[in-house]
């Protein structure tokens, strides 16, 4: 770490500890030059997660749009409020996960079928409806047809 007072590149920690909040480091350093003390602070890198539209557009990912497109799709549904909850951190692991700085629309829509599957099959089928943009009857049907080939 290069000293603030006479910049010079080697520096020992004389004191660590973490800061109230618990999100970073706190270390006091001395320079090996100088013997000036200085503070630094440590925290993890975060990389914001970019996400790729169906018409090529990108945005940065917003967990509260992907809870309300579920919250939306289970409405009058007997799936709880920690339900909802649980499934949008097992999502939010699996596409954090990745080293990937940006992931497609669908791929996260997938996921969301795939754990809503689990949970609720009116509030899948909802939920396919609205991401698969089902565009008449037969559609619909197939993907009925399918969870019920499942069971």
């Amino acid at each position: 770490m290069k000293c603030p007072y006479c910049f010079f590149h080697e520096s020992k920690v004389v004191d660590s500890r973490p800061t109230e909040e618990g999100e970073s480091i706190r270390r006091r350093r001395e320079c090996i030059q100088c013997g000036k003390r200085f503070t630094t602070y440590e925290k993890i890198e975060e990389i914001p997660l970019r996400v790729i539209k169906k018409d090529g557009n990108r945005q940065a990912y917003d967990r509260s749009k992907l809870i309300n497109g579920i919250v939306k799709s289970c409405e009058k549904r007997p799936v709880s409020t920690e339900q909802i909850e649980e499934l949008v951190d097992a999502i939010e692991k699996t596409i954090f996960n990745t080293t990937e700085k940006e992931i497609k629309s669908t791929d996260i829509g997938e996921l969301v079928m795939e754990k809503l599957k689990e949970i609720d099959e009116v509030s899948y089928v909802r939920f396919a409806s609205v991401y698969r943009q089902f565009k008449d009857i037969n559609s619909f049907k197939l993907e009925l047809e399918k969870i019920l080939g499942e069971n």
